[in-house]
């Protein structure tokens, strides 16, 4: 039983990385999903394909590399908000992950979006994580 899903997803992708592979597999949830989308659309992975044959469902996710100097895209996943003790922020106060080079992940009212959005909507939610 895993006690915190995102965390296992954010180490699944730390490990891929850290052992080149080409692609991960990771158990699916709609959390994970949403994350997954924001990380597609800002560069940080190649692809991804949602498969949904299971109970559960899996993601698998390309993971994207500089062809020259095979330098992963992902240099930093840290988990910011645990089970044990969330991390709110109001619109206000919204974290810049290496001043507004990295994002930062946050589950809002209005859905799962980077810092970025977060700070254009001007709604503040929990940092999921941080992203470099």
């Amino acid at each position: 039983m895993n006690t915190d899903p995102i965390a296992d997803y954010l180490t699944r992708l730390r490990n891929g990385v850290m052992a080149k592979h080409r692609v991960v597999e990771i158990p699916s949830s709609s959390l994970k999903k949403a994350i997954t989308k924001i990380l597609f659309e800002k560069g940080y992975i190649l692809n991804y394909k949602f498969e949904d044959n299971e109970v559960q469902g899996t993601i698998k996710i390309a993971l994207k590399y500089h062809p020259v100097t095979k330098m992963p895209a992902i240099t930093r996943l840290e988990r910011v908000s645990k089970p044990g003790l969330r991390k709110y922020v109001s619109a206000e106060k919204l974290p810049r992950v290496l001043n507004g080079l990295g994002i930062a992940i946050l589950s809002t009212s209005s859905g799962v979006m980077t810092d970025k959005e977060a700070r254009r909507l001007h709604i503040g939610g929990e940092v999921i994580c941080y992203v470099s």
